[in-house]
């Protein structure tokens, strides 16, 4: 995204506003509009840093929720096509709406449960059901022969995108085993999410199956913070009774009014992101099309947030693997290739572990 990048920002701002005029501010939300430069696009990276650790501090925390989704916003609406990927939608979306889970006080008092931190924990239960019950969804839904005959684990440890040298003792299983594994995999993915309306022992199962599905998918693949992200999410599905007794923190009801104003904003934000984000589930069921008119006219309105989204990863397997060698030559005789550092090239080198990093443009080769 730098100026002597792949992909600068200050070209594709430019193309933007010279085809979209003064609306390509909001097609294209992003604090780059100011200054496109080097120095900015790196001081981003460092602010989201330092505001981490502030939030990680327990400190304003509602604030740096609002600051860290505007950042990567920023970041993503300039990164195309390298941070456009389903885990940064769900960093985004989920970061919006701990916005409204989160409480804007300098020192919070932990134990209050307000109207909108309810509401928004169950909006942010909402993204994890659409996130892990989408995903079945689609596999089934595409039409993939691999994922109906129940085989396609048979390629899919040595086609993802970058494979870890677990993937290879995984790829050895006897086909029976991948077998039954994709067929656990899809009662985890289409039955699991429905236990997260369901009394609490039982939302706890359901959770503690999303986990593992998790956990295994971690062990054998390179999928960024994907993974971890989904597990914060399942862990919401917990309440304080489920943890160790001197870890726990007796909630207290907010009993004011005060907040008010608050609650009806986020009342107003449950409406409106389960209308926006109902759509693409309806339609990967099969069960809508196209939604009415006023509705894909919001969904639309709201698209450059990248923050009401559809998921689905793999709805495809892939089944062979081809790898591109790229070489270069100072004298046009001698030839010589260039190694990435995490892409699957050298066939006697085992393959890394580099989650939760993503090397974008290694991953963008497959």
């Amino acid at each position: 995204m730098g100026a002597h990048g792949i992909v600068p920002a200050h070209e594709f701002l430019d193309a933007a506003w010279n085809q979209l005029g003064a609306s390509a501010l909001w097609q294209v939300p992003t604090i780059f509009w100011i200054d496109a430069s080097d120095a900015m696009l790196l001081g981003v990276c460092l602010a989201g840093m330092a505001v981490s650790l502030v939030l990680i501090a327990g400190i304003f925390p509602g604030l740096c929720a609002l600051l860290l989704w505007a950042l990567y916003l920023s970041l993503c609406s300039v990164g195309s096509p390298f941070l456009n990927f389903q885990w940064d939608a769900l960093l985004l979306e989920a970061g919006l709406l701990s916005i409204f889970y989160l409480p804007f006080r300098w020192r919070p008092d932990w134990r209050i449960v307000t109207p909108e931190s309810f509401t928004a924990r169950r909006l942010l239960w909402w993204l994890l059901f659409r996130l892990m019950f989408q995903s079945g969804v689609v596999k089934l839904a595409s039409g993939d022969e691999t994922w109906r005959g129940l085989t396609a684990l048979d390629f899919h440890f040595e086609t993802q995108p970058l494979p870890i040298w677990t993937a290879w003792y995984a790829h050895q299983l006897p086909g029976g085993i991948l077998c039954l594994a994709t067929l656990m995999m899809f009662a985890v993915e289409l039955l699991a999410p429905w236990l997260m309306f369901a009394p609490r022992r039982w939302r706890h199962g359901g959770a503690w199956a999303l986990i593992a599905l998790q956990f295994i998918i971690l062990a054998t693949g390179n999928y960024t913070f994907f993974n971890y992200l989904a597990i914060a999410l399942c862990l919401l599905l917990f309440g304080d009774t489920a943890w160790p007794a001197r870890m726990r923190i007796t909630s207290l009801p907010t009993g004011s009014l005060n907040h008010e104003w608050r609650w009806r904003v986020a009342a107003s934000v449950f409406v409106a992101v389960w209308i926006i984000t109902t759509l693409p589930l309806l339609s990967s069921l099969g069960i809508l099309r196209r939604g009415p008119a006023p509705l894909a006219a919001l969904q639309n309105a709201f698209a450059p947030l990248r923050s009401f989204n559809g998921y689905g990863l793999f709805a495809a397997m892939t089944t062979t693997r081809m790898e591109i060698s790229i070489e270069g030559s100072d004298d046009g005789k001698t030839w010589r290739e260039y190694e990435f550092n995490w892409k699957p090239g050298n066939v006697k080198e085992r393959p890394k572990l580099v989650a939760p990093f993503q090397p974008r443009l290694d991953w963008q080769m497959w």
